[in-house]
């Protein structure tokens, strides 16, 4: 069955340490301080880390794996 993305973000949040959580805290209060700025701007940079975090979460799994 796949996995849809909101599980699998809510799956790596639930993997999270203190200290990367911390990290994803730090990043959303500077996007949200920031200037505003257009929607599709926003939403592309933030799918952009989304992405980048769930392909690191994936990668970090699997050298557990090995």
């Amino acid at each position: 069955m796949k996995h849809s993305p909101k599980l699998a973000i809510l799956q790596s949040l639930d993997t999270m340490d203190q200290v990367q959580m911390e990290n994803v805290l730090q990043y959303i209060k500077g996007v949200l301080h920031q200037p505003a700025t257009d929607y599709s701007s926003f939403k592309k940079e933030a799918m952009k880390e989304i992405r980048k975090a769930l392909r690191q979460n994936r990668s970090s799994e699997n050298l557990q794996i090995a």
